[in-house]
């Protein structure tokens, strides 16, 4: 990144043109909070969610019609309609590959994007999760190539992490306190007031840009740790016969117990975020034991489910082949995304058994799953259809079916694996 630096003349808030590039789960809430306060350009390269948009549906489901009529919001596949944008938000997913391996290629997008239009005085923010260094050692030299400018002279750069919840109506954007960063200490005096008129929740600044991309890895790879080890005390309780739920709600009545839940760790961040940190760290030749640890337990979770359900059939003398039913196949309950679901490695394990396996989740777009994992959903089940019904995401509907049609659902003596503890103990087989 350039050492060059000026004193530069920041655009008045009160003026100020923003544009988010990426209006999927995180770029999207951000516009239309962003489009309260000031005039919003959104941008993504999908016409199709353009036009959905444009007609007032989110088939996310995160957004109203309503919140996306806001007359100081405009959504465009054109890339020109971002030159009058003194603000440019990157909000772009940063998936991993068939590798683990970080999978970069839609931030280098949106960052040839950011130097075609881009324009002396503008300032461009990154929200999308990164691995240390990435915002001022990766992007900043793709966007001077791109667009002959040199930063922090004229052009700025921040860095503001995402932390966006979906499915949660509780800790959204507006809720939860807005990490900020800039290059400079001017522009990150200009980034934090931004997203203070933004954000009713408030600013956090932190010292450096380093420093907030650090901290968003942080704040995800903590919670994989804590996952992991309550899933491997779960394998372990499981080989004991202990029900691991009520070791959890019995070490619970300490003060200070931590109150974690195992399960399927997939999503776009807490799935993803460590073998960005992973990667980095071996760049500078030191391996982080405890963080790939967690990352090979949790990434084991789907494939034990499938091979304990198998165990169980077995075990009950049941002839195959074998037919087992899913519920559930977003990542997490009561929401629509499908990024990164761990419900894929339960299926392909057990189809690496020759069990025939139907997937049913009511929240999940067909049409995305049939895109992402080339699965068909189920529109309807059957009474007595399946050796094993297998509840891996704990979704509203699911809950309210209850135990007793799920069990209705399988062939007598077959095994329902509640793998998110969300029904009575007594009433089904197995859970984690």
């Amino acid at each position: 990144m350039s050492s060059l630096t000026t004193s530069p003349a920041f655009p008045a808030l009160d003026r100020l043109h923003v544009g988010i590039i990426g209006l999927g789960y995180v770029g999207l809430p951000l516009a239309i909070v962003f489009a309260k306060h000031f005039r919003v350009t959104g941008f993504d390269v999908d016409e199709a969610r353009i036009a959905g948009l444009r007609a007032g549906i989110d088939r996310t489901g995160e957004a109203t019609r309503q919140e996306l009529s806001n007359d100081k919001l405009d959504f465009s596949a054109e890339r020109g309609a971002l030159r009058d944008c003194k603000l440019i938000i990157v909000a772009v997913p940063t998936p991993i590959d068939e590798a683990k391996q970080p999978d970069l290629r839609p931030l280098f997008n949106a960052c040839r994007t950011v130097g075609e239009v881009i324009s002396k005085g503008t300032t461009v923010v990154f929200e999308s999760t990164v691995y240390p260094g990435a915002t001022e050692e990766d992007c900043v030299p793709l966007i001077e190539s791109v667009s002959g400018l040199r930063c922090n002279r004229d052009f700025f750069v921040g860095y503001s992490p995402e932390r966006v919840n979906p499915g949660d109506p509780t800790h959204k954007i507006e809720t939860v306190v807005k990490v900020t960063s800039g290059g400079t200490a001017e522009t990150a005096d200009f980034v934090d007031a931004a997203y203070r008129r933004a954000i009713p929740a408030g600013t956090y600044r932190a010292p450096s840009i380093r420093v907030a991309e650090a901290a968003k890895i942080v704040e995800n790879t903590q919670r994989d740790v804590n996952i992991a080890l309550v899933n491997e005390l779960a394998v372990l309780f499981g080989k004991m016969g202990i029900d691991t739920l009520q070791v959890l709600e019995t070490a619970g009545t300490k003060w200070n117990f931590l109150p974690f839940r195992p399960g399927l760790v997939g999503g776009h961040c807490i799935g993803v975020d460590p073998y960005y940190l992973t990667h980095k760290a071996r760049q500078l030749n030191f391996h982080p034991e405890m963080v790939q640890a967690a990352r090979r337990i949790n990434d084991d979770m789907g494939e034990h489910v499938a091979i304990e359900t198998v165990r169980l059939l077995l075990e009950r003398k049941l002839n195959p082949p074998f037919r087992a039913l899913i519920l559930g196949f977003t990542f997490k309950e009561n929401c629509r995304d499908i990024r990164n679901s761990r419900v894929i490695d339960i299926v392909a394990k057990l189809k690496s058994f020759n069990v025939a396996v139907d997937v049913y989740d009511p929240e999940a777009d067909p049409r995305d799953v049939r895109q992402e994992y080339g699965l068909e959903l189920r529109e309807a089940l059957e009474a007595e259809t399946y050796h094993a019904a297998i509840v891996a995401v704990g979704h509203k509907s699911i809950r309210e079916m209850g135990v007793e049609q799920v069990r209705r659902l399988v062939k007598p003596q077959g095994v329902v694996f509640d793998v998110k503890g969300i029904f009575p103990m007594d009433r089904v087989d197995a859970r984690l």
